[in-house]
């Protein structure tokens, strides 16, 4: 191989297409604009949502609900989770290293979906009224 020699792989380079140079071009005079309106013109083009003057879809709808951006520092856990879990004490480090949690999670809430008959100790996590009672009846605590 020799300096002179190298050149791109084939395939991975292509030539702008210059349109609007004559007939034998196959892109010549309209060069692949169509005729007239406004698309076909210098500098003539619309902003998105444009619909021609007509009032746009996004404007016609109405605004409606809200999603709370703190939402995705809430997470919560079953008590069959935390029965899968085996662990006797659980934190919210233990929540996340098991992957029940994500990573960005700040507030942990136990819902009472299943059941739980292992005693268990929660740190710094939360419970439904529901919850606490399974937990605090398998002989559980919180902390």
């Amino acid at each position: 191989m020799e300096l002179n020699g190298i050149k791109p792989a084939d395939g991975a380079k292509h030539y702008k297409r210059r349109v609007g140079r004559g007939i034998g071009s196959g892109i010549g005079k309209t060069a692949g604009r169509g005729h007239k309106g406004q698309k076909s013109r210098a500098g003539g083009y619309h902003k998105v949502g444009f619909e021609g003057g007509q009032m746009p879809m996004q404007r016609r709808l109405p605004k409606r609900g809200f999603k709370s951006q703190l939402l995705k520092f809430n997470a919560e856990v079953t008590l069959s989770a935390l029965e899968q879990l085996g662990a006797t004490e659980v934190d919210l480090v233990t929540l996340k290293q098991a992957g029940l949690v994500g990573e960005l999670a700040k507030v942990v809430k136990v819902i009472m979906t299943g059941s739980i008959t292992k005693a268990v100790k929660l740190t710094g996590i939360g419970a439904t009224a529901g919850a606490k009672l399974a937990i605090e009846a398998a002989g559980g605590s919180f902390a």
